[in-house]
């Protein structure tokens, strides 16, 4: 294929691009790989797998569905579904009539949904039958909001499994009205059988395709425009820094479709190079572990949490995993520690590979940088992609420190987002161009780089919670809890664990008048669930009657981590006081 001017390079002379990247589209590329290898399965889903032929010919037919139902170019069309076939089949139709899909946490609370739908301008959205109720809940807030398509996860599976599903987790979800406002998924596709009319639009690698949601450097939740060019790069370049991979290669995508490591590694840079995706829509971590045995799969990606849950999995005893050519940690920081138990452990299960921790921002879609192959050092998180540059600078300006100086990591390369959709101050303040002409991502994290290109990722300079590998906005949650009518004032804050890296707490000082009880606890917990995803709801809420503050007024947080910090020490300190025998001390 052609290959795209490198608009980032404009000012370093001589220098070309190292690889080659499509001129067009993502489904483009990848339907360049389904005509070269029509029989290689494309994804397997609960055991039942789809060829790239089949793959090819459904998203074809799904997208002229969508021009069926007045999809045209430009449209916005949100996807809030799990790793199933519907999604992956949607991201690529839509791909196709030149709309934009706007990829969305299917576990987001009521009002995340309706802010996600509005926020992007999307006329039609697609979930699956079990999420319904959260659309119907906030249908009226959602003025621009055409039509509602329910897919239904049976409808991907084998007759043998569909059987089992509707007597298990099928009895499980709640019917939805017969008079429901909806389309279901058969009528969806009946649309695009009877369609006859045009519905391919012509479209160019910097055009933009998807957009992902995110904190983005600021911390407040903002949507990133990205371009087909930037999902296809990253398929080249994770493919370059992986010459073991080979087309047929299976990836165990478990990586959520909604966020750019699932989205952008698990599945399109699988599709665009002939690989398999095993689409997994909902795990635990007995499940991956048992997924990694059965499936024999040749990749794994996760966050760190996930590797030291698998450590405990009694089925991974035994188990042979000579078949891994390549396990990824992403989405946080990979101790050092944790580090050397997990490659201990494959080396103990036959793998002849280690960990390869990367780091990446949504605002490259994922991954920009990665441990080579067979060159580590510890505490790193790798070098740079191909094509893709690392800078570090004094925080709050462009000027570059010396190696082995802390400072603020900028990114530049074929990766680099558009824009923050409807926020042009804080796409000023993130991407900027720099005296050497290229545009530049200014992340808000902190590190280092040593001289051989090792990038060495610090912390967050923004306060940021992450837990279970998701990013988590104290501010974002604290406006949700402070709007509360029994609530004056909170604060939240993370607080380490083992297995989550970090968990929520909440702080709260309640109105004068009302009394602290279980019960209070109760109805913040429940008013949660309704406003915040999953994942963000605090595990405890612990009331004050005030806050600590710093000498111009704001909310002290880092007073009340140092005092948390504190308890656990002191925690800590007397459970191994108890331990000591009778007797026991100084000679």
């Amino acid at each position: 294929m052609d290959t795209v001017k490198a608009p980032w390079l404009k000012n370093y002379g001589e220098v070309s691009p190292t690889l080659t990247y499509p001129t067009g589209t993502m489904w483009e590329q990848v339907l360049s790989v389904a005509e070269k290898y029509p029989s290689y399965c494309a994804y397997s889903f609960m055991g039942k797998k789809t060829t790239y032929k089949a793959f090819a010919e459904e998203v074809d037919l799904c997208a002229r569905a969508l021009r069926s139902i007045g999809i045209t170019e430009g449209t916005r069309v949100t996807v809030c579904m799990p790793n199933c076939p519907q999604a992956v089949l949607l991201f690529y139709a839509i791909n196709i009539v030149g709309a934009v899909a706007t990829m969305i946490h299917p576990l987001s609370a009521e009002n995340e949904i309706a802010f996600y739908v509005n926020d992007s301008e999307s006329t039609v959205a697609v979930t699956l039958d079990q999420f319904y109720g959260k659309f119907a809940a906030v249908r009226d807030k959602m003025p621009k909001l055409k039509t509602l398509i329910i897919a239904d996860i049976k409808d991907a599976l084998s007759p043998v499994m569909k059987v089992g599903f509707a007597v298990t987790s099928g009895r499980k979800i709640p019917k939805i009205p017969d008079d429901a406002p909806i389309l279901r998924w058969k009528d969806f596709l009946k649309e695009g059988k009877a369609y006859t009319g045009p519905y391919q639009v012509k479209k160019s690698a910097a055009d933009p395709a998807v957009i992902l949601y995110s904190g983005g450097t600021t911390g407040v939740t903002k949507g990133i425009l990205l371009t087909n060019l930037n999902f296809n790069a990253l398929a080249a370049q994770i493919i370059a820094t992986n010459p073991i991979f080979s087309p047929g290669d299976k990836m165990l995508a478990v990586m959520p479709i909604f966020h750019g490591f699932g989205l952008g590694v698990s599945i399109h840079s699988m599709l665009a190079n002939g690989g398999s995706c095993i689409l997994v829509p909902r795990f635990t971590p007995e499940s991956y572990a048992n997924l990694i045995v059965k499936s024999r799969c040749n990749f794994i990606a996760g966050v760190p949490t996930l590797y030291e849950a698998l450590l405990r999995q009694k089925v991974m005893k035994g188990a042979n995993l000579s078949s891994l050519k390549g396990v990824f940690s992403g989405g946080d920081s990979l101790s050092i520690s944790l580090k050397k138990r997990f490659d201990a452990f494959l080396a103990e299960h036959k793998a002849t590979v280690k960990v390869r921790e990367g780091y990446g921002t949504t605002e490259c879609v994922t991954a920009s940088c990665l441990t080579p192959l067979h060159l580590a050092k510890e505490g790193s998180i790798g070098q740079p992609f191909p094509d893709t540059y690392y800078k570090i600078v004094k925080p709050g300006t462009q000027e570059e420190v010396p190696y082995g100086t802390d400072g603020e990591i900028c990114i530049s390369g074929p990766t680099v987002m558009v824009e923050y959709i409807n926020h042009p101050e804080e796409t000023a303040q993130a991407l900027q161009t720099h005296p050497d002409g290229l545009k530049w991502v200014h992340t808000g994290d902190l590190g280092s780089m040593d001289e051989e290109g090792f990038v060495y990722f610090k912390q967050r300079i923004k306060r940021m919670i992450v837990t279970s590998g998701y990013n988590v906005y104290p501010s974002q949650l604290e406006n949700i809890l402070d709007a509360h009518e029994l609530v004056q004032m909170s604060c939240v804050i993370g607080i380490p664990d083992s297995l989550k890296m970090q968990r929520v707490k909440a702080f709260i000082v309640l109105k004068t008048g009302v009394t602290p009880s279980d019960e209070i606890k109760t109805t913040l917990r429940e008013y949660c669930k309704k406003n915040m995803a999953r994942y963000a709801i605090p595990y405890d809420f612990e009331f004050r009657d005030q806050l600590p503050k710093t000498l111009v007024g704001k909310v002290a947080y880092r007073i009340l981590e140092e005092e948390e910090a504190a308890k656990r020490k002191e925690k800590a300190a007397s459970a191994a006081s108890a331990q000591t025998p009778v007797g026991a001390g100084r000679g």
